[in-house]
Formats: C-alpha cells, structure tokens, sequence
C-alpha cells in the first residue's frame, strides 16, 4: 500500500515515525512517504520518501492551522492508501480524508485530554472544560478512523471500544541504537537527561539537587521549553555544574549515555505523567545506564521491577541528590543495575517485536 505518515509536531529523524514504524512499514514492502515540515528539503533516506513542508514555525498558532493546510495539501497530492498521522491538530484532516475514502490511522502518542489539564498556556479555569471538550472530540473522531495506534497500554485503553482497530505499539528503543559501551571505565562523575526540558518535566528540581552533589556534572541534552525557564535554570547555583548541549544528533546522546554513571527522568506528577512510557526511560535502559525514575507505580514497576534503578520522590531535591550520590559513589551497583536493565531491553523492552504487532496491523487494514 501506499502509505503517508504525516506530522507538523515532530522532527526529522524522529525516533518512533521515521526511525521505528516508517522503516518498518518500508520493510514490509509498503510504499512509505513522511509529511513533515523543518526547512530541510525533499529526501530519500531508508526507503521512506520525506516530503518538506518548509520550516516548522514558530509560532504555535501559525503551525495549527498554516502548517496544517501545507500538511493536508502535501498528503492529497500524494494520494495514498493510508493517511497514518501523528499530532492531534492533524485530526480534522484525518476526519475530512476518512470521507473521501481514504484509510485513516491516528497515531496516539499522548493521553492529550489528561495532558491539557497542565497545558500552562491555557488559563487554568479553562483547563478542565477544554480537556473534556478535545476527549468528546477525539472520540467521535475516531469512529471515522481505520484504526488507532497508541503508544502505551494505558492510552490503547481509553480506546478499548474499537475493538481490534486499536493496537498498542510501545515506543522501545531499538536494540542496538544506545548499545552500552563495551568497556565501563569511561564512566565519568555525571549524570544526564537527554529530552525536552519544562516545568512539568522537573528538570529546576534536578538543576536545585545539583549542589548537594558538589563534585558530579550534571549534562543536558535536549530543548528548554516555557518562558523565561532557561534563564531561572541558568540563575540556580547548581548551573555551575551543568553541561548544557542543547538539542544534538543520536550519536552524540549515546556516547552522553556511555559516560554517564546515571540517566534522570523526574517528571512531575502531573495526570499525563503518571500512566506515560518515557522514551528516554529504556534509552537508559538500552544504553546499560542506572536510572533515576519518579516514583510512579508504573514506572517502579518496570525500573524497580527489573532492578534497573531507583524510584524517587520527583518533587523532593534531597531524594533526587540523594539517589545521584548512591549511584556515583557505588560504580559497582550502579554497573549491576545497568546490566540489568539491559537485559530487560533485550527480552521485554524492545522495537522488533512492536514492529511485528504494526506490521500485522497494516496486514489488517489492507
């Protein structure tokens, strides 16, 4: 089948669409094309077919209804089989191109209605009758829809009256892309966090723990997101100890993961939180490095059950310090809780068989 995976969120080389279910789908013998938009031109990269939409813009306004437009145009003109999209914004287009005949699948990577219940642009009174106004919506869309792919069990849930139309597909990492170094004695006295930073994600908790751990950097790798966020990171005393490398390659996050004693994710317990699957989670995990998690049920179950590292109070700077210090300090413990999240990767957490469940899925819609 023809097939166009469309996005006006994500970026080239985005992990899960291009790098994981487009190149899978291109394995499959499908015929595989990428809508997205970042100014970089038309190109053929694995057997996907990217199409440029111009630079992605600024503004969130212009890139909800603009790029869309620009999206939408971009998908009729190709004219495919399947229209598999990937950003709520993109939803009217789903619904318009599902009457036209075309098969429809929304790829689900948020619970969005829990999501805009901490959207810190709008007004918090507003919040709650938003959320309930976009989940109606969200519903009554999908009715249309050829299927749905969720990211997480929990989402595939809140679509469970689809039937067999719904598939969850978890974002694993795949097996060789963060491979842990093979020897440990590079490790350095650092930690890291490797993604989007905000408020919500914790990462001024993480920056104010820094200084009760005075002789361990602290390297980040991703985009500062929120207002004046950056320079309130940069006024806290634990700056001095961070490593800021902005938004980098693949190559350059795992050989941050091959020198680090410790990957953090701290997010805050907010409701799109608590049931999330964190990619960087099992990039850690892949990469043979100790994590420091929030102390969420679901995400002890998997970093504490598999013995892959430590289970925080996200909001308390002294447990996030404390849980730095234990893993730097004891490279022994810190290297078996390594091993075993990587063991974990290789038998439970991995792409190949998420890959197998989509391409069974496509196998459904023709």
């Amino acid at each position: 089948m023809r097939v166009c995976h469309a996005t006006t969120a994500h970026a080239r080389g985005d992990a899960r669409i291009q790098l994981k279910e487009c190149a899978a789908l291109a394995a499959a013998h499908h015929d595989v094309h990428l809508v997205l938009g970042d100014g970089q031109g038309d190109a053929v990269v694995g057997g996907v077919s990217i199409h440029d939409l111009g630079r992605r813009p600024s503004s969130r306004a212009e890139r909800m209804w603009a790029q869309v437009r620009r999206a939408e145009a971009a998908v009729r003109a190709l004219a495919p089989d399947v229209l598999h999209f990937h950003d709520p914004e993109l939803l009217p287009v789903g619904v318009r191109l599902s009457k036209r005949g075309v098969r429809v699948v929304y790829d689900v990577h948020e619970d969005v209605p829990a999501q805009i219940r901490s959207k810190p642009w709008i007004p918090a009174g507003l919040r709650g009758a938003v959320s309930r106004a976009f989940d109606a919506y969200e519903r009554r869309a999908v009715q249309r829809f050829a299927g749905v792919v969720a990211a997480t069990p929990h989402i595939a849930g809140r679509f469970a009256a689809l039937g067999d139309r719904v598939v969850c597909v978890n974002n694993y990492p795949l097996p060789d892309e963060m491979a842990p170094p093979a020897r440990t004695d590079g490790r350095r006295r650092q930690v890291c966090y490797v993604g989007v930073m905000s408020r919500a994600r914790g990462i001024a908790l993480l920056v104010r723990a820094m200084p009760q751990a005075p002789d361990v950097r602290l390297v980040l790798c991703g985009a500062i997101q929120g207002d004046g966020l950056e320079a309130a990171l940069r006024a806290e005393p634990g700056w001095a100890q961070v490593d800021y490398l902005g938004t980098v390659d693949r190559a350059t996050v795992a050989r941050v993961l091959a020198e680090s004693c410790a990957g953090v994710v701290t997010f805050l317990p907010r409701p799109n939180h608590l049931d999330a699957q964190p990619t960087k989670l099992f990039e850690y995990m892949a990469a043979g490095v100790p994590v420091i998690a929030s102390d969420f049920p679901l995400w002890r179950r998997i970093v504490a059950g598999s013995d892959a590292g430590i289970c925080v109070d996200p909001q308390s700077e002294h447990a996030i310090a404390a849980a730095i210090r234990q893993l730097v300090d004891n490279p022994d413990a810190a290297a078996r809780m390594g091993l075993a999240g990587r063991t974990a990767v290789e038998t439970s957490y991995n792409w190949p068989a998420e890959a197998a469940k989509l391409v069974a899925f496509y196998a459904r819609l023709g």
